[in-house]
């Protein structure tokens, strides 16, 4: 499915040279003297290479870094005075809010076990003061139940 890898030998590879094109040196001529300011005309700088051909050219200045961020006129320990307030403040409403929840849940709380203390206490009372017929209640003789299990069992 996928072809054979070839291997090529450096031989079989093509390689092309580059040669350098050699510079002729230049021909040095004075340069006419024009009174000028100091400041007004670049510097010039010449480099002898090793070969003893000589270059010169204008120097270039080196790149000034970028100046940094001016520093924020907020000092960084107030910075974080402020913010540790403000995570204070925070926990403290925090704790506030669970407080006045907690309570909250207790106020209900108490509320449901009064409810239920009142509806169970109705309830009872109901029991206790309605009025007592035989209307199907079941009625237990001591004494007979008594007689009874001796019996069985004697």
């Amino acid at each position: 499915m996928y072809p054979e890898p070839t291997r090529h030998t450096a031989a079989g590879r093509a390689v092309e040279v580059h040669q350098p094109t050699p510079l002729q040196p230049a021909v040095m001529a004075p340069a006419p003297m024009v009174a000028v300011q100091p400041g007004a005309v670049p510097s010039v700088a010449s480099i002898v290479l090793p070969d003893g051909r000589v270059v010169t050219g204008y120097a270039i200045n080196p790149a000034q870094p970028e100046p940094l961020a001016a520093k924020p006129p907020v000092s960084r320990a107030a910075v974080n005075v402020a913010l540790g307030g403000v995570g204070f403040l925070a926990v403290c409403g925090g704790l506030l809010l669970l407080t006045t929840f907690i309570t909250a849940l207790t106020a209900l709380i108490t509320q449901l076990v009064t409810l239920a203390a009142v509806i169970f206490g109705g309830w009872i009372a109901v029991q206790i003061f309605k009025p007592h017929g035989h209307q199907g209640a079941t009625t237990v003789n001591i004494r007979k139940a008594i007689f009874k299990r001796n019996h069985f069992h004697g």
